[in-house]
């Protein structure tokens, strides 16, 4: 079984850079992510994932 942090795409929340493989601990970084391209766009992908949760509490709220 192939660990995914050694084959799989990261971003660094410590470097503000995408990682491949092993590099800085999982708990300073997004991911893991398919591809460069995406782990590139993780700060993006973040902040549209907690904007969806937090319209998403909202609605439940009117309940």
């Amino acid at each position: 079984m192939v660990d995914v942090r050694e084959d799989a795409w990261w971003f660094c929340l410590r470097h503000n850079e995408v990682e491949h493989g092993k590099g800085c601990p999982n708990s300073e970084r997004l991911g893991p992510y398919p591809d460069r391209e995406t782990a590139s766009r993780a700060l993006s992908i973040a902040a549209e994932r907690n904007e969806a949760w937090e319209e998403q509490e909202e609605n439940e709220g009117d309940r």
